[in-house]
């Protein structure tokens, strides 16, 4: 006898189960399932593919009856989500004959307000359409029981928290609530704590996540500079290559097109502010092919399975490892060659170490990759980034090569002070060497104070000065 059958689950839940050929729960089904149908409220930690969907849909299809009223409410981030767990939950159901209705944006509201009139029992959801119904008459959430967040890291990110709790304070008959993610920050804890009650903990052992053996690269680069080396990762793409570049924030996908496009170097951006009925299209232009370099958040590449994309590059790093891991699985796909690029600036450095101790990967940093033969101007010219190689104080170093042999540190600073013409808090600590001088210039004016030194001679010498990464 099976554990499914030893719950003694509904007959048609059961006969569901079975035509499915699931012979035993999955892990995360194991510890959540039984509280999940004692009524408690779960927090459970579980990724996509670990059977998370039946772990809290079995629970409330048991519950819910066909009566036509909604009783209960779960909510997605993205409409592609919402429809994958509605499709679960109709095949988990078998013949017990719920109404489960998706209610998402992108789409006609009439059609679903339609469809809700005429009797709903479960419904799926994400966040601003269902607020939208509400507020339009359409979806009464007085009755809901049960409310089941998935995916909430991916809600916070996408900064739907707020919606959530307008959602849940709609709901003064709510008995219990259910929350999956794959990973909990601070954040979602916090917020979590606010609106359930003796929450059970469950997790999921089943946390690992396949790396992929893909070419994986490095570049110490200031932001200011991070579309100078995007230019020429692009230049090296080979014609029939794909790119997929991704950044942490709605606005720096938009900004990201814009600067290529500037350049002559053509991009799509996707995120979730985006109509839905764009993001289909695109995502239907880069699987063809018509779209070469699409630049998305980690949000909207969700589902974004393209089995050419020959680089991935990583414009930001991300704020959580694992989804540095996803990011770089999105090629080398098919047994194709496959690389991924991430441009790390100063403040970024920490964020490399703690993803390569993490997952056991080991990410060379290289430098910027040479144009391509042929090629001799750059797509993206580079700039002076002076806030890169300044210090916490915004103190820049620069070495000249002059030393307590010519003169004293008291010296060098009240000529570089007459010279330039800046008061003296501009200059920084010196230190000497015989034939060598390492002086602190303020970050606002070290480039004019460069262009001064290179412009001076002392006592009739030309002094050549050099910046100090770092």
């Amino acid at each position: 006898m099976s554990i499914f059958e030893k719950w003694n689950l509904e007959s048609t839940i059961l006969d569901a189960i079975k035509s499915r050929g699931w012979t035993e729960p999955t892990e995360i089904q194991i510890d959540a399932i039984p509280f999940a149908r004692k009524g408690r409220d779960i927090v459970g930690q579980a990724r996509t593919g670990s059977g998370k969907t039946a772990a809290f849909g079995i629970p409330i299809i048991e519950k819910c009856q066909t009566t036509g009223t909604p009783q209960s409410i779960i909510l997605c981030p993205t409409r592609e989500l919402a429809v994958q767990v509605a499709e679960e939950m109709n095949l988990l159901q078998g013949k017990k004959g719920l109404v489960i209705l998706t209610v998402y944006g992108g789409t006609d509201i009439e059609k679903q307000a339609k469809k809700l009139a005429n009797g709903c029992d479960i419904v799926v959801g994400t966040p601003g359409r269902v607020i939208d119904m509400n507020k339009k008459g359409h979806l009464n959430l007085q009755e809901i029981s049960i409310f089941c967040l998935d995916e909430a890291d991916r809600m916070l990110d996408m900064g739907f928290f707020p919606d959530i709790l307008w959602v849940l304070e709609k709901m003064p008959n709510r008995s219990q609530t259910l929350l999956f993610s794959a990973t909990f920050p601070d954040e979602v804890l916090n917020i979590a704590e606010q609106f359930m009650t003796d929450a059970e903990h469950v997790m999921s052992d089943d946390l690992e996540v396949d790396i992929p053996e893909i070419d994986l690269y490095a570049v110490r680069i200031g932001r200011g500079n991070k579309l100078w080396v995007l230019g020429r990762i692009i230049a090296n793409m080979t014609e029939e290559g794909q790119m997929l570049i991704f950044s942490n924030t709605k606005r720096m996908v938009d900004v990201i097109v814009e600067r290529l496009g500037k350049f002559q170097m053509k991009a799509v951006g996707i995120h979730g502010d985006m109509p839905q009925n764009k993001r289909e299209r695109i995502l239907n232009d880069f699987k063809t092919g018509k779209e070469r370099i699409v630049v998305a958040t980690d949000v909207a590449a969700r589902g974004l399975d393209v089995d050419g994309i020959t680089v991935v590059v990583n414009y930001d790093l991300p704020d959580d490892t694992e989804s540095f891991v996803h990011r770089i699985g999105r090629t080398g796909r098919m047994g194709r060659k496959g690389e991924a690029w991430s441009l790390v600036s100063k403040e970024d450095r920490g964020s490399v170490e703690k993803i390569c101790s993490t997952w056991g990967l080991t990410i060379p940093f290289v430098e910027t990759p040479a144009l391509p033969e042929g090629v001799n101007r750059d797509p993206v010219r580079k700039r002076d980034d002076w806030d890169e190689v300044a210090d916490s104080f915004g103190m820049v170093r620069i070495n000249l090569d002059i030393g307590q042999n010519d003169l004293t540190k008291r010296a060098l600073s009240d000529w570089i002070v007459s010279q330039a013409k800046v008061p003296e808090i501009v200059v920084g600590e010196i230190i000497q060497s015989n034939d060598s001088s390492e002086v602190e210039i303020h970050v606002a004016k070290v480039a004019y104070v460069i262009d001064i030194i290179k412009a001076r001679d002392y006592n009739g010498r030309k002094i050549k000065p050099v910046i100090v990464e770092s």
